[in-house]
């Protein structure tokens, strides 16, 4: 159990059951990319602790990228995407593997692989250590997913509350 600020947080998915679901996830990908040079595409800043063991775990050749997503005006979100930031590598015919920490309403998601779409890549597939059914909003074919939860707020492995908590190595929700 620790305590964030205001809230309290008890044990939900240890490191290790992180770790093993990953070596899982790696080796799909491992599979289905044989042959195949993929660029990931990392989501910051919650997907980093993610991405970092999943590219560790890939046998594959492939390049790594990173970028942010801006959907605020002043201090509040427009709920809509606004842009993607840091993308500098061009997509167009290459196959992409999106990786993301958590899928919730899949707003911002949808968003991403709508932007990326349209610069005409091979493929593109989906990567998320976290996906939470019972939020889903819009609908997004995931094609790598770690855990499937409840609709409840974690905390840990790269996610935040109000920027803190992302260096805890298990993932922690809300009591």
């Amino acid at each position: 159990m620790i305590t964030i600020k205001d809230k309290t947080f008890v044990p939900f998915i240890t490191a290790e059951a992180i770790q093993t679901r990953i070596q899982e996830l790696a080796e799909q990908i491992n599979q289905a990319y044989a042959g195949k040079t993929p660029l990931i595409v990392v989501v910051l800043n919650g997907a980093f602790l993610f991405a970092a063991d999943l590219a560790k775990n890939l046998t594959i050749p492939c390049e790594i990228t990173f970028l942010r997503v801006s959907s605020y005006k002043g201090t509040e979100s427009t709920g809509q995407l606004k842009e993607i930031l840091g993308l500098t590598e061009p997509v167009t015919n290459r196959d992409l593997i999106v990786v993301e920490d958590i899928v919730d309403t899949g707003k911002t998601l949808c968003d991403i692989r709508d932007q990326l779409l349209a610069q005409n890549p091979t493929s593109l597939a989906i990567a998320t250590l976290l996906f939470k059914p019972e939020a889903l909003q819009k609908s997004i074919d995931l094609q790598y997913v770690g855990f499937e939860i409840e609709n409840k707020f974690v905390l840990g492995y790269g996610l935040d509350y109000d920027g803190l908590g992302r260096n805890t190595p298990d993932i922690l929700v809300l009591e």
